[in-house]
């Protein structure tokens, strides 16, 4: 066991570059995935035909084909003719990373924008707000607390995703692990490192993105606001005030008789 700690502490300066590789991946795939969703997920609720087919069939694509497949088409097939495009593997796993979860993500985008109540998007056009301003001003902001959820379970997914980018020479976590295998000859003890280093990895990003709901919602005045949930202090709700109102007079009321 001590040597397989020594063997760790050796790699490092490995572990760091590899935990930098996968936050790029992660980092830039999320970024595209984003502008993939958005982009999609408004062309999928396109009233003309021209916007709305070409989103659908983006999305179904994508969502229908292997990542795998899609990462290795990219950096294989790409290079040869009549493509003749060579990317770079660093750019190529983010390329995938990104349409393959942007596609799933704009299926988030239409459905929340859709979970909009019909009330408010009859208010937005009784006040006579154009298309843009009404998605901007008053659906949009509505939308966005009810997309984060979903968008924290596809970044984990994205997160996991990027291990198949070894496979493309990237010397990411995954890689790591497995050059961590091949010095300690000791399988239980590398894959258990990577599978800490995995979860720490996305347990952080769980708690960025917990934080953003967080605060969109407290922007809507549903729920606590951030400040108040990294309080120390219990937050007092109105429902505790109330409660404690009914208490408190029962108390008074023992202590006369």
């Amino acid at each position: 066991m001590s040597d397989n700690l020594q063997h760790l502490v050796d790699l490092l300066p490995q572990l760091g570059e590899g935990i930098l590789v996968t936050l790029g991946l992660t980092l830039g795939g999320a970024v595209l995935a984003l502008l993939v969703a958005f982009t999609l997920g408004f062309g999928s609720r396109a009233h003309t035909k021209w916007a709305r087919v070409p989103s659908r069939v983006v999305v179904e694509f994508f969502r229908g084909t292997s990542l795998v497949v899609q990462i290795f088409w990219l950096y294989y097939v790409l290079p040869l003719p009549p493509f003749y495009v060579e990317l770079d593997p660093l750019a190529c796993g983010i390329i995938a990373l990104g349409l393959n979860y942007g596609a799933y993500a704009a299926e988030v985008v239409r459905g929340s924008i859709n979970s909009v109540a019909k009330g408010q998007w009859e208010a937005a056009i009784a006040l006579d707000l154009g298309p843009v301003h009404r998605m901007r001003r008053v659906i949009l902001p509505q939308a966005w607390p009810l997309m984060i959820p979903m968008f924290t379970n596809l970044l984990i997914q994205l997160v996991k995703g990027s291990a198949l980018a070894a496979y493309i020479s990237l010397h990411d976590l995954n890689f790591f692990t497995n050059e961590l295998r091949d010095r300690t000859s000791d399988t239980i003890f590398s894959y258990t490192v990577g599978l800490l280093c995995y979860f720490v990895f996305a347990y952080l990003l769980t708690l960025v993105m917990n934080a953003l709901e967080v605060r969109a919602k407290s922007r809507l005045g549903v729920g606590p606001s951030l400040r108040e949930v990294l309080r120390l202090a219990p937050v007092q709700t109105k429902a505790d005030v109330g409660a404690a109102a009914p208490a408190s007079a029962e108390t008074k009321g023992g202590d006369r008789a």
